[in-house]
């Protein structure tokens, strides 16, 4: 299907089109403009004045084509893009209803098929780099679909439907692979069409992803019901959602007048769609009875049910669900099933659970009876908690909780007393209730000697307002353990008198009583009790008078920030630990001994506190200090936090309360990071949303790299973490809902042109953002369609933020925010919900997404892999053991090259022969084996409906096993498959060898690690030299441990992928053999139908209406 040549010259901009409505001659002609090419990667095509088909233009691709801001008159030369319009007949253009929230909904095949018959403008992609502007229609027949202009004979420029397939959606084919204009084109916009005996592929690119899926539903469509395709229109007309909206009209029109008021149609459609305005339905009904000319604001049914359609109908989902319906109007019980398993993660699915679902979602009788799940039930459930993006195993106390307290991150408050700036601001015991009740696990009180012989609590130095201590212990008395039963601590900043300290003391023991923890410390023990060890227990942070002193009381250090803050104040000088000589105090001693596991030290250096600090001494940094100390020596201070508790506070500068960024901490495994909770916005969403990951109890585990004795991490390296796979994020912004006029905003009145931006928080080497397009003057669904990908190398310290913002000319305003842990999404299809900038959750206002997350072997450019499994190898990555220059030790890391090179390639061999399986079956490499296993499905059966391949599930690895002559393109699939099962098979036959055989040297080499710096020293090693020797020890160490875990995951990944593979064939009927031992007990004994047994779909539906009759 050659194209003709043509010269190269530079288009001119759009012009105005003169379109016919309707798209049949004598239509009413009328101006449109250009259509909007959805900023897919490729420009819009011109407007008359550029050459006809004879002499067709050659446009090149602008470089940045895939952004919102590209520009079609920068030429590029590596693409070329032909176009062809200059003598297309007039007809009405197909333009996206995501920008244009007027036009008609698309929510049946019938609005497909119809949009199909009118045609639409795409992009014909072909392997030689070229892209060509085509307009595509459907005939009127629906029995063949064509293109012009085109130099071939009008028989040839077209593909007859009968002859199709399958339509394959995203660029999954060889010749999107291998063209270059690959990365400039949206996954979302592009299709092909496999037609023939041949498998030949029509490569397609769409203006809008909307325009996309148009195609690909309504060919679909086609392609099931055939010669039956009208009769399945017509009959689908009156479906489950008029038939459910009929009942609920009937039911409110108790007068049986055929018709109900507009408050009262309206307060229906707003019970069932709350999230929609009710102006905005008013306004829609009225608009319909102006059309009408209709007198009377009374509404009948008729408009009642197309004002739903209108303003409740949800393309996107409807676009989703036809996907998996086998193209119906809903999904049956199978359907659901494989879409819980396939795409939503779902395991040990059965029908049982699709029909639970089903009952419970579902709100047509009709639907629930025969187990049919409609648009709106699809829709009911997509937006129910089920479908959160948070997963709610994470909605519990999920993690160990019996490591010792210094290994987990606590929810830290910094002046927790204060509810605005800390020099003029207001004090109030809400502060503590409020902190408490978020599951803060560390607040702070500030005490001073009060009149009447009552302490008080306020920052010193200050104008801050005073509150009572007596108040604030009685206020932490009854909240302390109301949202978590974890230990809390009280960061005790005493500057009382004895007197007053007494008066402390007789409060703290008479309010809080055995909730204080007093048992001293363990002399015996290197590590901090577990929180599950303090369960309800109190722990007072503080100063503490030698074990020594026998008097009543004793001289200590004062710690003061009020202080600091207030000398920061006046004077310019530069940030550090320690602003003046600390200044000393009298403290009671019987106030001192109820610090037990906290005693507040001053921090020195590193070194010294290595050598000298006791497990259960604490040290505070302010953030200045903290800041340097990641940066100049980050890896002393994750070494420091794996034993001792260390406090961050907000420097003395931010007296406006601002927030610090945790995460900048974090990283170091800096445990306690005070944060002032009073002040909204991204830090405290960041802090809010880390501590959600496990039952927002105010304890998380930190990443086990931060807790070995003997580990290799520096925060602040922008490479991969040593001994841990990255992972990519795939994630794909596809619409909104309900989004509200941001506050304070009323220069565009109630207009709302929202984008959203993407954010990773994490270690450098995590840290990126993407945004996706505006979508103008529409926040009530806009439609975005847009994918992007991020490499995340820590996991357990990564988070999420997503933001929708309203874009203004005078400045963009925020109108909503999601914070989620990277470990705490759920795969699939997800809604996210949006809070406002002061936390509070939006009502109805969503993003919806879709989610996946791979390896980064099984990620990329697919057209940049393809490589052989022999040249891969050249290529590949080993991981290496650095050397310390000690011989003994150097000589048994040695034993490891040989174990880690072998786990490398048993990995990768896996990996490259996935990637290949999932490209001949027409899936990304996101997919899971089963999606690619459902898809392959479609052609593993003959035109006369037996079946070409079976799998084989009488062993562990199931064969594909032809029944017959097969295609070249299905024995290349199961050539690809065997490769794919040999290489995993090998996989998992060797993995707990090789495993074995690097642990076995990890653990002989950590018998060194007690007299490293003796075995250093004998071999001359001092200064700079032994402490590289020490860190290429844990560098080493940690190496061993990764790929060790590597190959125990990789294993677990294969197990995994023959599960799919099994189940998936059980579920398409696609199997010979008994069930071997990988397939369940439940799914050996599912009755299984033939082949042939299978009835027409066509059929299915006359014998549904034959039983209705």
């Amino acid at each position: 299907m050659a194209e003709p040549a043509a010269e190269c010259v530079r288009a001119p901009p759009p012009q105005p089109v003169a379109v016919r409505t309707g798209g049949v001659p004598g239509g009413e002609t009328r101006l449109e403009g250009s259509v909007s090419n959805g900023n897919c990667g490729l420009p819009s095509t011109p407007g008359p004045g550029s050459p006809g088909p004879d002499s067709p233009a050659v446009r090149e691709v602008n470089a940045s084509a895939a952004g919102p801001d590209a520009k079609s008159e920068i030429p590029r030369r590596s693409s070329i893009i032909k176009d062809g319009s200059r003598q297309r007949r007039e007809r009405k253009k197909t333009v996206s209803f995501s920008s244009m929230p007027t036009e008609k909904k698309i929510s049946s095949a019938s609005d497909c098929i119809n949009a199909m018959v009118e045609g639409s403008e795409l992009k014909k992609v072909r392997s030689n780099s070229r892209v060509y502007h085509r307009y595509f229609l459907l005939e009127a027949d629906m029995q063949s679909l064509r293109w012009e202009p085109s130099k071939k004979e009008s028989e040839k420029a077209k593909i007859d439907v009968k002859s199709i397939k399958e339509v394959r959606t995203g660029k999954n084919t060889d010749i999107f692979r291998a063209n270059g204009v690959y990365d400039q084109i949206s996954e979302d916009c592009a299709f092909s069409i496999i037609y023939g005996e041949n498998f030949e592929s029509l490569d397609l690119v769409a203006n809008s992803a909307d325009v996309a899926n148009i195609w690909v539903t309504g060919l679909r469509y086609m392609i099931s019901y055939g010669k039956h395709t009208i009769d399945m229109i017509e009959s689908s007309q009156d479906n489950l959602r008029s038939s459910w909206l009929s009942e609920i009209f009937s039911a409110a029109d108790i007068r049986n007048n055929k018709e109900i008021s507009l408050s009262s149609a309206t307060d229906l459609i707003k019970r069932i769609n709350p999230g929609v305005k009710n102006i905005k339905v008013e306004l829609k009904f009225k608009e319909f009875h102006k059309a009408k000319d209709k007198i009377g604001s009374d509404v009948t049914k008729e408009e009642f049910i197309e004002v739903f359609h209108d303003l409740c109908t949800r393309p996107e989902i409807y676009f989703l669900l036809v996907q998996f319906s086998s193209n119906k109007e809903f999904l049956d019980t199978k359907d659901l099933m494989r879409f819980l398993e396939a795409e939503q993660g779902m395991v040990q699915v059965s029908e049982e659970t699709s029909l639970e679902v089903i009952l419970k979602y579902e709100p047509s009788k009709e639907g629930r009876v025969n187990g049919w799940l409609s648009l709106d039930g699809f829709t009911n459930y997509l937006t129910s908690p089920e479908c959160h993006i948070f997963d709610p195993e994470h909605k519990k106390v999920c993690q160990d909780m019996t490591q010792p307290i210094s290994h987990y991150y606590i929810n830290s408050s910094h002046n927790t007393y204060l509810i605005e700036d800390q020099f003029r601001g207001p004090s109030d015991i809400t502060g503590y209730i409020r902190a408490l009740k978020m599951g803060c696990r560390s607040v702070e009180l500030d005490v001073w000697d009060g009149p009447d012989n009552e302490p008080v609590i306020y920052t010193g130095h200050t104008m801050t307002s005073q509150i009572v201590f007596r108040s604030v212990i009685d206020v932490i008395n009854r909240y302390a353990f109301v949202a978590s039963d974890f230990p809390l601590i009280l960061c005790l900043e005493n500057h009382c008198s004895i007197k007053q300290q007494k008066v402390m003391v007789q409060h703290l023991k008479k309010i809080l009583g055995d909730k204080i923890h007093t048992d001293p410390p363990k002399a015996d023990e290197n590590y901090l009790p577990s929180p599950s060890d303090l369960k309800g227990k109190i722990l007072l942070k503080g100063k503490k008078l030698p074990a020594n002193c026998t008097g009543t009381e004793g001289d200590v250090t004062d710690e003061d920030e009020g202080a600091e803050m207030s000398q920061r104040m006046n004077s310019d000088g530069g940030e550090q630990q320690n602003v003046s000589p600390p200044k000393r105090f009298q403290l009671l001693k019987e106030l001192s001994d109820l610090v037990t596991l906290c005693k507040s030290v001053a921090f020195k250096d590193f070194q010294a506190a290595f050598q000298n600090q006791k497990y259960w001494e604490f040290c505070s940094f302010n953030e200045a200090f903290a800041s340097r100390c990641t940066s100049d020596h980050p890896g002393d201070f994750v070494n420091y936090n794996k034993k001792f508790l260390a406090r961050v506070y907000p420097s003395p500068m931010r007296i406006d309360s601002s927030n610090m960024n945790p995460q900048d901490f974090w990283k170091c495994g800096c445990q306690i990071v005070a944060m002032n909770f009073q002040t909204p916005g991204l830090m405290m969403d960041l802090d809010i949303g880390w501590f959600r990951q496990n039952g927002n109890c105010g304890y998380v585990l930190r990443p086990a790299i931060m807790r070995e004795e003997v580990s290799y991490f520096r925060a602040n390296s922008k490479d991969s973490v040593p001994g841990v796979s990255p992972q990519l994020f795939h994630i794909k912004i596809i619409s909104g809902q309900n989004f509200p006029k941001p506050k304070g905003s009323g220069a565009k009145g109630d207009v709302v042109d929202p984008y959203v931006y993407v954010e990773i928080h994490g270690i450098p080497a995590d840290c990126a953002e993407q945004k996706t397009k505006t979508v103008n003057q529409n926040g009530d669904n806009p439609i975005f369609d847009e994918s992007f990908e991020f490499e995340i190398n820590l996991p357990e310290l990564a988070m999420v933020r997503f933001v929708v913002l309203d874009d203004d000319f005078i400045g963009d305003e925020f109108i909503g925010q999601y914070t989620i842990p990277f470990e705490c999404i759920q795969p699939g299809f997800r809604h996210v919900p949006l809070y406002s900038l002061t936390g509070d959750l939006l009502p109805h206002a969503w993003l919806f997404v879709h989610v996946a997350i791979t390896n980064r072997r099984g990620g990329g450019k697919p057209h940049k892999r393809g490589l052989s499994v022999r040249k891969a190898k050249r290529n590949r990555e080993y991981a290496t053991m650095r050397i310390l220059v000690i011989k003994a030790v150097d000589e048994v890391f040695k034993t490891a090259m040989q174990p880690l090179k072998e786990a490398t390639d048993l990995r990768e061999n896996m990996q490259s022969t996935i990637v290949p399986f999932k490209e001949l079956c027409g899936q990304p490499a996101v997919a899971n084996l089963m999606q690619c296993i459902l898809a392959l499905s479609a052609h593993l059966t003959g035109a006369d409906g037996s079946a070409l391949l079976l799998f084989n599930l009488s062993d562990q690895y199931p064969m594909l096993e032809p029944q017959g002559v097969l295609p070249d393109v299905l024995k290349k699939v199961v050539t690809t498959y065997e490769s794919m099962i040999q290489a995993s098979k090998v996989l998992v036959d060797n993995a707990d060898i090789v495993c074995e055989r690097i642990l076995h040297t990890q653990r002989a080499a950590m018998e060194f690690h007690e007299n490293l710096h003796d075995l250093a020293t004998k071999e001359g090693l001092k200064g700079r030299k032994l402490i590289r020797a020490v860190e290429n020890f844990s560098w080493n160490i940690t190496i061993l441990k990764g790929q060790a875990d590597l190959l125990k995951h990789a294993k677990n990944e294969v197990l995994e992928n023959l599960k799919q593979i099994h189940l998936t064939a059980l579920t398409c009927n696609l199997y010979k053999g008994t069930p071997g031992p990988m397939a369940s007990a439940a799914e050996r004994n599912k009755p299984r139908r033939s082949l042939e047994a299978i009835p027409e779909k066509a059929q299915a539906e006359e014998d549904l209406q034959t039983d209705e009759d």
